[in-house]
């Protein structure tokens, strides 16, 4: 569950740190105290894009940190799988943003955004104010069929997303092979003609690398035996000044140094095996210059291979093994082409065969799909019905798409209807966006109980509802909370009655700036702020009453 946020220097946020409780956590507030700004600082700290002018005026960066405490069994081994390093079963995550980049962190790691996404997919759901709106594309139904039945068809839909990968490459590969006989037979000529040119250059591996010395050496020859001509002069002859007419000249000295003390030896044996360096370094020189040879004809043939060899790469590859690889490769094209009947046969019947696996997966796939539609559309309609949809009837259509997907070929949606004698009719051209809100709580609720995420928050799932309807939704509320940690943003006093904690959102101003805060309030606090959500205007003594009974009779639901 989520334990801790802290924001800091976040639009009109200066510092809040809040701590969360299990069960249900209301937030509620004026309006436009900043209560979006709270649920969009965590989705900012869980990957979302970072608006511009997010950084409070004055401010160098924002930061925004959640801890959560991971429980749950299944969720802790995920987060391994992802390399998330846990301590004590913590999971902190941290964002910073400064001048236009930010820097994401788990337990102290930077990690990359994409990463982030899947780890806060196995932490927290979050409902925003307008995702309701998404059950009005088919392409949401599916998705939460599938989320429904994960357990049942996760290794299934697996295998069914790699096998369309294979029948979708192999369709490709007979579309690229299919060509008429006058492009064949170009083809067949243009193949020969690079093989030969390729095999023609009898290429050896390394050999560029040997020819490129080769010609360095070959077209500066006249500078190296310069070069080592005067080298040998400084080193190699005996006249004055010379390197071994100066260590002759020691040698003789340290000789006579000997007879004066033996600790002068050392000096002179150094001082010979130096000398003998010397004539040995002169010597190699010396043979050096009397094997090189200046050949223009070997400069030239060296350098006209090297041509050959840079064309070829120009044309076929960067290396040698390029070049190889790509006569290799244009030899089986060749090969294809050349019994190109037998070849274009193979693939149909390589692209029949995935179609076939395909298919059988795919209609698997479907039959699983179908029999958990069933049963969701059983829970569904139940939670409808807790929701205040008296005559509610729903269930999932299921069509075919006319070719494959890598999701199958079911082209399924939620089917209702919400008044008696009426046909069921799609989801999204019949409900209103009140009844969007209540349906997707009711999914939540269900799918609550199939996962193993352990925090849920629902940003205003009340829009469009109130009396009655009202009291279903903070009662279904309430049932989530008992087995998930549930934050909820409202703006109703029957919902803000359920909380077991409640903190409330205040935006407050002085000369200079505006601020947003957040803080818990105590049982009397909170009757306060029922008050004014009831009222909105005055707080009557009668209005304080019936905040207070509102507050007792959540109290006695909740023991139900």
């Amino acid at each position: 569950m989520l334990l801790n946020l802290h924001v800091k220097n976040l639009a009109i946020i200066d510092e809040v740190e809040v701590y969360f409780s299990d069960n249900l956590n209301i937030l509620s507030g004026e309006t436009g105290a900043g209560k979006s700004i709270i649920i969009g600082s965590i989705n900012i700290a869980l990957g979302a894009k970072v608006p511009k002018d997010i950084i409070r005026k004055g401010a160098d960066y924002a930061l925004v940190e959640l801890v959560f405490q991971v429980e749950d069994i299944n969720c802790i081994e995920a987060l391994k799988e992802l390399d998330v390093p846990l301590q004590d079963n913590q999971v902190i995550i941290s964002r910073k943003i400064m001048n236009g980049r930010s820097v994401s962190k788990v337990n102290g790691e930077i990690v990359p955004t994409s990463l982030l996404k899947d780890i806060a997919a196995l932490l927290i759901d979050i409902h925003g104010q307008h995702e309701h709106q998404s059950l009005i594309h088919k392409r949401t139904h599916l998705n939460i069929l599938d989320r429904y039945a994960k357990e049942e068809i996760k290794d299934l839909k697996e295998k069914v997303a790699h096998s369309f990968q294979i029948y979708r490459n192999a369709l490709n590969e007979l579309n690229d092979a299919s060509v008429d006989e006058d492009k064949r037979i170009r083809e067949i000529s243009f193949l020969e003609y690079e093989i030969n040119e390729i095999e023609s250059a009898r290429l050896k591996e390394g050999e560029d690398e040997e020819l490129t010395a080769q010609f360095k050496k070959l077209s500066n020859a006249n500078s190296i035996v310069e070069g080592l001509s005067s080298v040998y002069q400084l080193t190699g002859n005996e006249d004055s000044g010379s390197v071994s007419e100066s260590i002759g000249q020691a040698s003789k000295i340290l000789s006579k140094m000997e007879s004066y003390d033996k600790e002068v030896t050392q000096f002179t044996n150094f001082m010979s095996d130096l000398e003998d360096m010397i004539h040995d370094f002169n010597r190699n020189i010396k043979d050096y210059l009397e094997q090189i040879n200046v050949d223009r004809e070997e400069l030239n043939i060296t350098g006209e291979r090297l041509d050959l060899i840079h064309n070829l790469k120009s044309k076929y590859g960067n290396t040698i093994s390029d070049i190889l690889r790509y006569c290799e490769e244009s030899k089986t094209r060749l090969e294809k082409y050349l019994d190109y009947d037998n070849y274009i046969n193979q693939l149909r019947k390589k692209v029949e065969i995935e179609r076939t696996n395909l298919e059988d997966l795919s209609y698997r796939l479907s039959e699983i799909r179908k029999r958990n539609a069933s049963k969701l559309s059983l829970d569904i309609k139940e939670a409808l019905i807790d929701l205040n949809f008296l005559d509610v009837r729903f269930d999932m259509n299921f069509a075919t798409f006319s070719d494959f997907t890598y999701n199958g070929i079911d082209d399924a949606e939620f089917l209702i209807s919400t008044n008696p004698g009426e046909d069921m009719k799609p989801l999204g051209k019949i409900a209103s966006g009140g009844e969007l809100s209540r349906i997707m709580l009711a999914i939540k609720s269900i799918l609550a109980n199939n996962d193993s995420i352990e925090t849920l928050i629902f940003d205003e799932i009340d829009v469009g509802v109130s009396g009655r309807t009202a009291q279903k939704v903070s009662e279904k509320l309430a049932v989530i909370s008992q087995n998930h940690q549930v934050l909820c943003i409202t703006h109703l006093p029957q919902i803000a009655a359920m909380a077991d904690e409640h903190y409330i959102i205040e935006k407050k101003a002085s000369e200079n700036s505006t601020t947003t805060k957040i803080r818990h309030l105590d049982e009397s606090e909170s009757i306060q702020e029922l008050a004014r959500m009831l009222s909105g205007a005055e707080l009557t003594e009668t209005v304080i009453q019936n905040a207070r009974e509102m507050k007792e009779l959540a109290s006695n639901t909740k023991k139900y």
